[in-house]
């Protein structure tokens, strides 16, 4: 009984399956982007200091996104692993990836939690805190940072439940956290009067919540794979493997506060703070196209793994091309309202009139690359489902790293501050058309491997 969660990735009609996959992942990314929206609407209506407090919190951003970088790491690196033994049948050896995942979340926090307590102050001020919003930079992290193992926890873990094929319960563990939050928020920041400490212990209080949650169901029956004690332990071979799919992932969310360290500066220079504020806008806006697919390849990324690792070929190229799709279809609609009407998502943000007419301005250029990006997205998924470390980190690298930085760069020095905004579609187009080449290339080696197993 326990093992019919799993089986219905390779049994279950792909359509049904996907819609029962996919959008309770979809719902789960939603609620969090609602998490940290409500959050921050709380502290910035603190009464005297709002402003400040909001600036000195989002100041620790760059932080916090490292933390759940680590989390992707070995959540993201060690699910789809786990769901190809699945598809293997081979259950120890899927319980064997969440033990050494697990010890390695452990791991992570109480290196995290130790190193950034030890030098969080410069770390603040290098990512832009000043002497008045250091205090309150320094209070949020310093809370928040007691409850890096709630972090991991919540994260790291709740992949290998929709790596199961359990998405709704996924969901609910990130639902369970926003509600906890959206409640204590309030009482903590306002009624208890604990201000920008009080939403910090609201943030790890609800972590906490979600942690247990996820442990619960990942040590119970109702798990396919469960954390046993004598699984959790760092097993070096493993972690190899676990590596090689979670570097890419690592790299995607760490190199986030790099890009817009690199867009703000030259925005500053070149524009002045109307930009900077255009570009606060633009990369909200971007979320809301961003998150939904993201949703989507989180849902069907266990198809494509237990598909694959049970050798059902059909299955795995039908939903990659259901994925293909579904994303295109997102973020061309999505993309195409910010393009042809950018006021019905710049009027969400602002009402000030000049930063309106820049941010209207400079939309449609910004948005023009990501009509594609659908396509980057689904196979990113699919090289991280089909166990393709190699290319899976040549792709996240390619449009961060390799493009969109020194695009940032240099462009601004031909076309002024409109250069900055030029610089993300002309790396979302490069990264998609190598993206389509290189997954073209690599999906032709893995389907005449299939074919050289299936004859012998």
């Amino acid at each position: 009984m326990e093992k019919k969660q799993d089986e219905r990735l390779g049994t279950e009609p792909l359509g049904r399956l996907i819609v029962s996959l996919a959008l309770p992942a979809v719902a789960a990314q939603l609620i969090n982007v609602l998490y940290n929206i409500i959050d921050r609407i709380y502290i910035g209506h603190i009464e005297g200091y709002g402003d400040m407090a909001l600036t000195g919190v989002g100041v620790t951003f760059p932080i916090i996104m490292i933390i759940s970088a680590f989390s992707a790491f070995a959540g993201m690196g060690g699910a789809p692993l786990a769901s190809i033994e699945l598809g293997k049948k081979n259950y120890e050896q899927a319980e064997k990836i969440l033990g050494t995942c697990t010890a390695l979340l452990i791991t992570f926090s109480i290196a995290l939690t130790v190193i950034f307590l030890i030098v969080k102050t410069p770390v603040l001020y290098m990512f832009g805190a000043t002497e008045n919003t250091i205090t309150y930079a320094s209070e949020y992290i310093t809370i928040y940072l007691l409850g890096t193992i709630f972090v991991q926890f919540a994260l790291g873990l709740n992949t290998f439940i929709s790596g199961q094929g359990n998405a709704r319960t996924a969901m609910l563990s990130v639902l369970i956290g926003a509600v906890i939050n959206i409640i204590l928020d309030p009482i903590f920041i306002f009624a208890l009067k604990m201000g920008v400490r009080g939403a910090a212990f609201a943030t790890i209080l609800s972590q906490a919540a979600s942690a247990v949650w996820v442990v619960r169901f990942l040590t119970s029956k109702k798990s396919v794979v469960r954390i046993r004690k004598d699984y959790v332990r760092l097993d070096g071979r493993m972690i190899r493997h676990i590596a090689a799919l979670g570097i890419s992932p690592f790299i995607m969310q760490s190199t986030e506060s790099l890009v817009m360290i690199t867009l703000n500066s030259r925005l500053k220079i070149y524009g002045g703070d109307l930009y900077v504020g255009s570009m606060s806008i633009l990369t909200s806006v971007m979320q809301l196209i961003s998150v939904p697919v993201q949703g989507l390849n989180q849902g069907m990324q266990p198809i494509i793994s237990y598909n694959y690792g049970a050798g059902n070929k059909e299955r795995v190229l039908g939903t990659f091309k259901r994925m293909v799709t579904i994303c295109l279809t997102v973020t061309l609609v999505m993309s195409g309202i910010a393009i042809l009407h950018p006021q019905v998502f710049s009027g969400l943000f602002t009402n000030k009139e000049e930063l309106l007419t820049v941010t209207n301005q400079v939309m449609p250029v910004y948005f023009l690359g990501t009509t594609l990006f659908g396509i980057q997205m689904a196979c990113q998924t699919t090289f991280i489902a089909l166990g393709q470390a190699k290319a899976s980190l040549f792709i996240a690298l390619l449009r961060k790293v390799i493009l969109l930085i020194p695009l940032a760069m240099i462009l601004p020095r031909f076309f002024g501050v409109m250069g900055v905004y030029y610089a993300e579609p002309v790396a979302d187009i490069l990264s998609v058309l190598t993206t389509i080449v290189l997954f073209t290339i690599t999906i032709r080696k893995v389907l005449k491997n299939w074919e050289t197993n299936e004859t012998r």
